[in-house]
């Protein structure tokens, strides 16, 4: 029992230290139609561009790389008693779901539901893009805004041996729910 709190331990600090993570910025597109997003890597390189479909009856992104190729999809799912989305990969199979777990009085809960592998939760101040998403309590993904002081700009750490287009369309997601007017 020790030990596995200690692998646990270690395994999320690795994101303080910075061993094996990689570090997206995601920043809002101030004047567009739509919500359109660029994710862009440490070296400041536009990885992803999320297109925000404007018009439509669903919330629907689409994550594409720098040539204009999607690489995964984030659809609401509408007449849900829940909120939730729905994560698609480039061919339209359905890689996972989010949907809001349970509000707490401090923080709120999500949950990521992955087709294949084991399930995500998401812990922490989701409003103000300060939380955490786990599996089976090793930390996965870190969102921050505490690397920056622009509007609408926060960072997301992947950890090694993570699906990246999951866990950047997760965070799509939760902000779009989280942020429904914004």
């Amino acid at each position: 029992m020790f030990d596995e709190r200690r692998a646990r331990r270690q395994a999320n600090n690795a994101f303080d230290d910075g061993d094996g993570v990689t570090r997206y910025r995601m920043q809002q597109k101030m004047f567009s139609i739509g919500d359109d997003y660029w994710i862009d890597n440490e070296a400041g390189d536009h990885v992803y561009k999320v297109n925000g479909k404007a018009l439509r009856l669903r919330r629907t992104y689409a994550i594409e790389d720098p040539d204009g190729h999607r690489v995964a999809s984030v659809q609401s799912r509408p007449m849900r008693i829940k909120d939730s989305m729905e994560i698609e990969d480039a061919d339209g199979h359905r890689l996972a779901l989010v949907k809001k777990a349970l509000i707490g009085p401090v923080r709120d809960r999500w949950r990521i539901k992955q087709e294949d592998g084991a399930d995500l939760t998401v812990h922490g101040n989701i409003v103000d893009h300060e939380y955490t998403i786990e599996r089976d309590g090793y930390k996965v993904a870190e969102v921050s805004k505490k690397w920056f002081r622009l509007r609408d700009t926060y960072g997301l750490d992947i950890g090694p041996d993570t699906d990246h287009a999951t866990v950047l369309a997760a965070a799509i997601a939760i902000d779009a729910m989280a942020h429904p007017g914004d």
